[in-house]
């Protein structure tokens, strides 16, 4: 048995999608022809200011608005799309928060925040895309994890348990979808110059064998190509963007 063939119609959903690895990862679907739905929770402006460089660019895009820690939200962000394009062929989990301390004084509110919003949202966005993905035989799922998951990093307990969740994750989903012609796989990207970035970096610039923080779009390239009918055969795994970091 060889290759999956082209996408069948459908569009992509990327979460968190108003700005930085996001907006990124949005373009570089939308280039390839595929409509994507810009995904925000309280960016709005952002969200819409992309999906109309995308529209310029000659693609399809549009915002849609919703906070994926959210339950209810999650369902209504899929519906809009469904109801536009068609179904969620490909799921760019992205959409990430902070809330950095050291172990002993994060309170519950900031552990559960973090871990709703990086881990238990793409749960459920992955959750609500597996149905029609199975259907139509053909799905890619990319999960945007951080090297701080299988790496500490001091002052994110919260944030390294969500990532190191979503690679755990990830590779399990993989498992049980493959048969499907299905992927799943994560991105973890190291120092990257974004806003959720900023104030945590700093220190580690100078173990970063390539000496300087990664860029959005070089994010967005693996994504690229994880996302692509080319990819088919790779599942389950985990693709560091470090610049030599965690080697």
């Amino acid at each position: 048995m060889s290759g999956n063939g082209a996408m069948p119609e459908g569009c992509a959903l990327v979460t968190g999608a108003s700005r930085g690895i996001g907006e990124a990862i949005a373009k570089v679907i939308a280039a390839d022809g595929i409509a994507v739905g810009i995904n925000y929770r309280a960016d709005r402006e952002g969200a819409e200011r992309v999906a109309a460089e995308i529209e310029a660019a000659g693609g399809t895009a549009v915002a849609v608005g919703g906070d994926v820690s959210e339950p209810g939200a999650v369902e209504k962000v899929f519906d809009e799309l469904e109801e536009r394009y068609g179904s969620v062929l490909i799921l760019v989990n992205n959409a990430g928060t902070r809330a950095d301390n050291l172990s002993a004084q994060i309170g519950d509110e900031d552990w559960d925040h973090v871990i709703d919003t990086n881990l238990s949202g793409p749960f459920r966005a992955t959750r609500r895309a597996l149905p029609k993905m199975m259907r139509a035989r053909y799905g890619r799922v990319v999960n945007i994890a951080s090297i701080v998951g299988p790496r500490a990093n001091a002052g994110q307990a919260n944030y390294a348990a969500s990532k190191a969740g979503l690679i755990g994750f990830t590779k399990t989903v993989a498992a049980e979808v493959a048969r499907r012609n299905i992927t799943v796989n994560a991105v973890a990207p190291g120092l990257v110059e974004t806003e959720l970035s900023e104030g945590v970096g700093d220190h580690l610039l100078e173990h970063v064998p390539a000496r300087r923080a990664g860029t959005p779009e070089e994010v967005a390239a693996c994504v690229r190509f994880l996302a692509s009918p080319e990819a088919a055969y790779v599942t389950g795994t985990t693709l560091t963007v470090d610049g030599g970091l965690s080697a």
